[in-house]
């Protein structure tokens, strides 16, 4: 019988967990590629309790006419800057007038595909809970609640059914368990054999850490389990000493600069878009192009259609112009599947581009910006670096008094300076919207929503040094599955290079949009895969008995990153 969690134990005997607010990917160091599963759960509707079902693709917002006019105006715009653009020959680009397309695609009929099977039928099932894929495949009149655990890259708190931080740690703690035990097959009760690495986001909130945290270890019973941001795995992942990250997911969009494993706090910051919202504007699109096959977003097999329709036929590929074809088809369950011929223009690239022309992306609603929010202390852990702080400020007040130094206060008997993980932030930079659910700053988007570039000429803007801009303005990793479209890296790489101050200019950007030639949703998982083989790792890891003693203590002294 092995020995349970000790500091030796070899590698293969940790679990690499990255949860998303659509996907989970888990699984061993050795394994090639993760195992990707849907991160949500379906629990069985109790007698007397209200249904609740989480969209599977973020709800498009309700749009008055004047937002309306403002879409239409945006898309206009970026219809004209591509009619304008030049393909790589030097010729110049047309299209293919969207009244023509949209009246050859209403014309459609579907065609049933002789040679195929019926797709497999609806599901019905009397189970308490149903987790991942499976749930795709679940009858609709089955009395289910659906629930996914994450949104806008945060645990999904809300008001409703489900909503609250237990219950929505009671889901993920079910999904993980689930995964670990049927995908995996680790039965549960040898996790404390194992032990497990939780990638979690650059801007963190401490007490949802802590939380998780202590599910691994005393909930799920792992032997033991470091934490580690995504940003600085993904580093890891590409192979890289620095670089600027930008992790667009589904659901939303972060930067940050990355040198020797240390995410500079100063740079982080998260926008509440990613690729879902791109879907909705490809469906948008979709709708002006006289789509032939209604489309519901609401319903769980169209919002995965659509999905999947936006990531085979988006692109960002200058060189191909005027009506091309494009064939798909759609299974339901029970039937035979039917396909359809259509044809597609420019809205394949604009649908793309929304990630640089933001004003698209309302058509979800409005966007908060979020940077890392100061650590406000935590009761279980009263020596933290604002004790530090205080001790060695009030220490410094009273030998300013002792040596009465005239004229000012040590103290500064205005409004103290609010330090972001040790990088000062002015009172007159503070919002006042600050939220006190989320671990960071939340920014309304009254102002004006930043673009994908705008947002890395934010985050690089805010590094310390002159050279170290430059290193990031030459290394932009670009990861995760909401910009995985054909020549987004040579638009980006364009943009950039209009915008960048001279002073920063390095001889060459960088753009890496497929490090190692592997799927960009996979590099941080593949980076924290590669750390748990690194001699140094020893160092990291919690054990549970260690947590059990020392709590959020042990945490602080060993993540590796600024608590």
């Amino acid at each position: 019988m092995p020995e349970p969690f000790s500091e030796h134990l070899e590698a293969q005997a940790s679990i690499i967990i990255h949860p998303g607010s659509r996907y989970l990917r888990l699984g061993r160091p050795s394994d090639s590629v993760p195992h990707t599963v849907l991160h949500a759960i379906a629990r069985k509707r109790k007698k007397g309790l209200p249904v609740y079902n989480d969209p599977f693709l973020i709800p498009q917002a309700k749009l008055d006419r004047e937002a309306v006019q403002e879409l239409e105006e945006c898309r206009l715009k970026v219809s004209h800057i591509l009619q304008s653009s030049l393909m790589s020959d030097g010729s110049r680009r047309f299209a293919t007038p969207p009244q023509q397309i949209a009246a050859y695609n209403k014309r459609l009929q579907p065609v049933q595909e002789e040679t195929a099977e019926p797709s497999p039928p609806w599901v019905h099932s009397d189970k308490e809970f149903i987790v991942g894929d499976e749930i795709l495949s679940l009858h609709p009149s089955e009395e289910y609640n659906i629930h996914f655990p994450l949104v806008r890259g945060d645990l999904n708190i809300h008001k409703g059914l489900g909503g609250s931080i237990s219950a929505v740690l009671a889901d993920l703690e079910t999904i993980w368990g689930h995964c670990i035990s049927n995908v995996l097959n680790v039965p549960i009760k040898d996790l404390k054999f194992y032990r497990a690495v939780l990638l979690i986001p650059d801007i963190y909130n401490r007490d949802y850490v802590k939380k998780l945290t202590n599910l691994l270890l005393n909930g799920l019973g792992f032997g033991g389990c470091f934490v580690l941001q995504d940003h600085v795995a993904a580093t890891f992942g590409a192979g890289l000493g620095y670089a600027c990250v930008v992790d667009v997911g589904d659901q939303k969009t972060s930067v940050s600069c990355v040198e020797d494993a240390i995410s500079h706090p100063a740079t982080r910051l998260r926008i509440d878009y990613g690729g879902a919202d791109v879907t909705q504007v490809f469906h948008w699109l979709l709708k002006k192009s006289g789509f032939p096959h209604q489309v519901n977003p609401a319903n769980k097999l169209d919002a995965m259609l659509l999905s999947k329709l936006k990531h085979e036929f988006c692109h960002v590929n200058l060189n191909v112009c005027g009506a091309q074809e494009k064939k798909f088809t759609v299974h339901t369950p029970g039937k035979m599947p039917i396909s359809y011929t259509i044809q597609m223009g420019d809205e394949l690239i604009v649908a793309a581009l929304s990630l640089f022309y933001a004003d698209l992306l309302k058509i979800t609603g409005p966007k908060m910006m979020h940077t890392q929010k100061p650590n406000m202390g935590d009761p279980d852990d009263p020596f933290d670096e604002n004790y530090l702080r205080e001790t060695s400020r009030r220490g410094g007040r009273e030998a300013a008094e002792a040596m009465d130094v005239g004229g000012g206060d040590a103290g500064d008997g205005g409004e103290e300076d609010i330090v972001v993980d040790d990088q000062p932030l002015p009172p007159s930079q503070i919002p006042s919207s600050s939220s006190a659910r989320n671990d960071s700053l939340a920014f309304n988007s009254n102002e004006k929503l930043l673009s994908l570039e705008q947002a890395i000429l934010t985050s690089i803007d805010r590094c310390q040094s002159d050279e170290m801009k430059r290193k990031m303005y030459s290394s932009i990793l670009m990861v995760g599955g909401g910009a995985k479209f054909e020549s987004l890296g040579k638009w980006l790489q364009s943009r950039l290079l209009l915008q960048i101050p001279v002073a920063y200019r390095p001889e060459q950007i960088e753009i890496i949009t497929r490090a190692k030639d592997m799927d960009p949703c996979m590099t941080a998982w593949k980076g924290a895969a590669l750390m748990t083989c690194l001699e140094g790792s020893n160092e990291l890891w919690i054990q549970q008995a260690e947590w059990n003693k020392h709590g959020v203590k042990i945490l602080r002294e060993k993540c590796p990153f600024i608590w």
